[in-house]
């Protein structure tokens, strides 16, 4: 088959189309004609090394796929062989063929294609885990998304809205602004002009948001304490601004707040069986229903991969960024 593999370590000049044995299936997973792969922020990051490929995972970029089943176990389970699914898999997604373990493969929601369907499964298993599982956003709750326009941005402000919350989100300019409220966001902020803090506030009546899906970290963190609401929950996926950061303890103490963190790509294939159980009953008609849509901003045929991550490091994206193998 042919493949995107990371030659070397580096910029987007590194991913190299390359010819591959194709995978070979393990106990419980299935192997996945691939028809649209999406191109995700760990996958930047893995290209550059800094983003270790778990043990016993492909070293092939990409981190969710859609397809069609064309081989492995499929005894008891709802799929057959030529079945279209979306995955989320530990590696190995920017490939005419990729193996997923079953219980991470999703059937497409009623009315979306599988280019739209691959959009999917990185940024909803993040933010649901992230969101709603880690932070508990509760209903009636208010929510911040840093990076709005990010994938995992318009997946959280999309569900978080269609779930009945308030949302706000930052982004680095007006019009990313303005695709946020698009999106369902009571005020997109734009963090380059104005303070999230003092528009957070003023919006909530000086009470401040009870959970805030950082992918910055850095010297954000203060500034996102400072605009927790009392009992707030603050959870980091992603560190673009910096590893290390100083907070006031007194605050979290005062204010019983919560700090936490996650990444989704070592978990076992048990925890993430346990959030497509959930993404199937509570998003997928969510997404059926229209209430929720993929947003993708622009594809790119497999072998063009290195212009897909060089549009993503360039940041003027707003939703996701794909190839296409059909």
């Amino acid at each position: 088959m042919q493949a995107i593999e990371i030659s070397r370590f580096g910029g987007p000049e590194v991913l190299q189309l390359c010819e591959r044995a194709l995978p070979v299936c393990r106990a419980g997973e299935v192997l996945i004609k691939v028809h649209a792969a999406g191109v995700n922020r760990p996958d930047v990051f893995q290209r550059q090394g800094n983003y270790p490929v778990p043990p016993g995972a492909s070293d092939l970029p990409g981190l969710e796929v859609a397809g069609e089943i064309v081989g492995g176990e499929l005894a008891g389970s709802a799929f057959k062989q030529g079945d279209l699914v979306c995955a989320l898999v530990q590696g190995g997604g920017y490939a005419e063929y990729c193996s997923a373990p079953l219980a991470q493969c999703l059937p497409l929601p009623s009315g979306l294609s599988a280019l739209q369907a691959a959009a999917l499964p990185e940024t909803f298993f993040t933010v649901w885990s992230n969101v709603f599982e880690r932070a508990r956003l509760a209903p009636g709750e208010t929510l911040l998304v840093q990076g709005g326009t990010s994938g995992i941005g318009v997946a959280a402000i999309q569900i978080a809205v269609a779930l009945g919350h308030r949302v706000f989100a930052t982004a680095g300019s007006d019009d990313k602004c303005r695709a946020c409220e698009a999106l369902g966001a009571e005020r997109g902020i734009n963090y380059r002009s104005e303070d999230f803090e003092g528009v957070v506030k003023e919006l909530t009546a000086g009470r401040g948001v009870d959970v805030i899906l950082d992918m910055v970290g850095g010297d954000y963190l203060p500034r996102e304490i400072a605009t927790l609401a009392d009992d707030g929950r603050l959870v980091v996926i992603a560190l673009l601004g910096g590893a290390k950061a100083q907070v006031d303890l007194g605050q979290i103490l005062r204010r019983r707040l919560t700090i936490t963190g996650s990444t989704l790509r070592p978990r076992p294939v048990t925890f993430k069986a346990a959030i497509a159980a959930q993404l199937i009953e509570r998003v997928w008609p969510l997404l059926a229903a229209g209430q929720i849509k993929p947003v993708i901003y622009q594809t790119f045929p497999l072998a063009q991969a290195a212009q897909a991550h060089a549009m993503m490091e360039e940041g003027r994206h707003i939703g996701k960024i794909m190839l296409t193998l059909v």
